[in-house]
């Protein structure tokens, strides 16, 4: 077995992999709100008013990129406090555009998903350029949830 079989570029040969199950359990009410627990807190799912809901939550879309720019930024931090790089802070900006004609079944072109996702990441920190550019390519090679985001992790969707 290689390296890359075991642990991903640049793992520890022989390394076997340490697995966490991650579970959440949702209730939708009635309307778009969805009470989300995760471990010992309650998320709120929900729409804006304007299209029928009741403005308590962020979206789905807003939450799947909160999750992005949040495993982006905890992900930098293991990465900094591993390598001792000076890393103050960085704001994070992500983006994309989804068909709303779609979701909302008036077509079937295209895709409901967002075709592109755009992150831009400003670090607080004295890198030298260097440092910047293989803290980078380490952030893009580590975060979990860009890697299930891009890698078209399967999904299953069972009726019980």
């Amino acid at each position: 077995m290689s390296a890359t079989d075991c642990c991903g570029p640049g793992g520890t040969p022989g390394l076997k992999p340490k697995l966490k199950t991650i579970r959440i359990e949702a209730r939708a009410n009635d309307k778009y709100q969805v009470a989300v627990q995760a471990g010992e807190r309650t998320l709120y799912v929900d729409q804006a008013v304007a299209v029928g809901g009741e403005g308590a939550g962020a979206s789905p879309m807003e939450y799947l990129f909160a999750s992005l720019a949040g495993c982006l930024a905890t992900t930098a931090r293991i990465i900094a406090t591993q390598q001792n790089l000076d890393l103050k802070g960085m704001d994070i900006k992500v983006e994309g555009a989804l068909d709303l004609n779609f979701l909302y079944g008036k077509s079937r072109d295209g895709r409901p998903g967002a075709a592109g996702i755009k992150v831009s990441v400003a670090l607080d920190s004295a890198m030298s350029e260097l440092e910047r550019q293989s803290f980078f390519k380490e952030l893009r090679a580590r975060c979990p949830i860009s890697d299930t985001i891009a890698a078209a992790t399967p999904i299953t969707i069972t009726a019980v």
